[in-house]
């Protein structure tokens, strides 16, 4: 059976579905937001193995190369974060020197002899440049960045064809911290 409806009792519906709007609306209001995901701040309680101890700390990360030294430092903003013993190149194939960024990262890079263009590929045991490479300079052809050795007696001279050699271990730790764009300053 259908009742009509009288004027009044509309008016009511109407103020009682406002009351509603209301009520969700202070219900809403009341309680604190809940963060999407990529708002979320993750505090890392990290082991003694890695480096950066509070992933909070927003400061960018740059590495700058020593060639003097032998050595490349990780700095978080203006904080000195570690530092790696390195080999660079030798004469007539220079470590270029200059202000760049990481251009690329690989897992298991394939080398390719310079002299006889034969590859090598990524995890093979005559694959010298070990198991990570942080590229940071090419002229379009060539390529100088950072990599392993399978000769850790080379760390600490000027031995490579351009490219910052490193032991394999430290090599696997900067890959880890360091991404693409990173600033990579090289002093003579």
């Amino acid at each position: 059976m259908f009742l009509p409806l009288k004027y009044s009792h509309i008016q009511m519906l109407k103020q009682s579905f406002k009351l509603v709007i209301l009520t969700c609306t202070f219900v809403l209001t009341s309680y604190p937001a809940t963060p999407l995901a990529s708002e979320l701040s993750v505090t890392s309680h990290t082991s003694s193995k890695n480096l950066v101890a509070n992933d909070s700390n927003n400061l960018p990360l740059h590495l700058k190369i020593s060639l003097s030294d032998r050595q490349v430092t990780l700095y978080r903003g203006k904080a000195q974060i570690k530092s790696y013993p390195i080999a660079v190149g030798r004469q007539g194939w220079e470590t270029p020197t200059g202000n760049f960024q990481v251009l690329n990262m690989l897992r298991k890079p394939t080398w390719i002899n310079p002299f006889t263009e034969k590859a090598i590929p990524g995890g093979h045991a005559e694959n010298p440049l070990g198991n990570y490479w942080i590229g940071f300079w090419t002229d379009g052809n060539n390529w100088v960045g950072f990599h392993g050795t399978p000769n850790p007696d080379s760390v600490g001279k000027a031995v490579s064809h351009g490219c910052i050699r490193m032991y394999n271990q430290d090599i696997q730790e900067l890959f880890h911290q360091v991404d693409l764009g990173t600033p990579v300053t090289v002093e003579p």
